[in-house]
């Protein structure tokens, strides 16, 4: 059995009501905890894509792309781990940043090149898009600041190349919007 490792998932779906209940179902079914869960619509109408990160061996990967695939209204499935894939979070973090302390914070958020979008007497609320592992960086150096909020988006991926997933999956005509 191969260990267990996180892995990216990107599911292109139709984009009708109770799909990404199916998805997840699945994984609920399994008992596969979901490490990071994101969904938006596509560049095509009517089409969204769900980012999923889990932690499962190959055997299971494989097995979680097939049954997947079985249900209704799925479109395309990549695991894209071993694609060397983007894969980016946004993260809102509200920081205590008093007077005296307000310009070390902020020269932290400059080496993370995060940026802060809200100023109070005593707080400071830090954007940052980048990896996980960034993220987690900025989180450990502001925690002993004070982190009084912390928010991150989940993380969303994409294989590198110059090619769509949908390319040569749909039709040339992109599914009907539901009425």
């Amino acid at each position: 059995m191969s260990p267990s490792h996180q892995r990216t998932f990107i599911v292109h779906v139709e984009d009708r009501p109770g799909v990404l209940n199916r998805v997840i179902s699945l994984f609920r079914r399994r008992a596969y905890n979901i490490d990071s869960l994101t969904v938006a619509r596509t560049e095509r109408p009517a089409i969204s894509r769900i980012t999923l990160v889990v932690v499962v061996d190959d055997r299971e990967a494989r097995l979680l792309e097939a049954n997947l695939y079985k249900l209704i209204n799925v479109l395309y499935v990549e695991d894209v781990t071993h694609q060397g894939p983007l894969v980016r979070e946004l993260a809102l973090l509200k920081v205590n940043a008093t007077e005296e302390t307000r310009s070390q914070v902020l020269q932290v958020c400059d080496v993370f090149r995060a940026r802060a979008i809200d100023v109070t007497p005593s707080a400071l609320v830090v954007e940052l898009t980048g990896t996980p592992d960034k993220i987690d960086g900025l989180i450990e150096v502001l925690r002993p600041a004070g982190i009084i909020e912390l928010v991150r988006t989940g993380a969303v991926a994409m294989a590198r190349g110059a090619r769509s997933p949908l390319a040569g999956v749909l039709d040339a005509a992109p599914p009907e919007q539901a009425a």
